[in-house]
């Protein structure tokens, strides 16, 4: 496996773990809506997914032998944004 093959393979785990915690987080964010002062849970909880999502492939480039080229940090944000749609799916259905 390469080394390209290898960061995409953990960067879906990571997706997918995010994408998992989806619904806990929909709930805990639609139950404090007042203290938290959010209008809009699903876009809330879509920022934190991203977030996660982004922060932990970045963290996992940067674990890696050789610093993150620029290049590399785009084929990250290339690779989760094209799950977009995915994770949407997944909040506001």
């Amino acid at each position: 496996m390469s080394k390209e093959e290898q960061i995409e393979m953990l960067i879906m785990q990571t997706i997918n773990g995010a994408m998992m915690t989806i619904p806990a987080y929909l709930e805990e964010i639609k139950q404090n809506k007042k203290t938290l002062k959010v209008e809009n849970p699903e876009e809330f909880v879509y920022g934190m997914v991203m977030g996660m999502a982004l922060g932990m492939s970045g963290a996992l480039l940067s674990a890696q032998e050789e610093l993150p080229t620029e290049e590399d940090q785009i084929k990250v944000r290339d690779i989760i944004y094209k799950h977009i749609p995915e994770i949407r799916e997944r909040i506001f259905n």
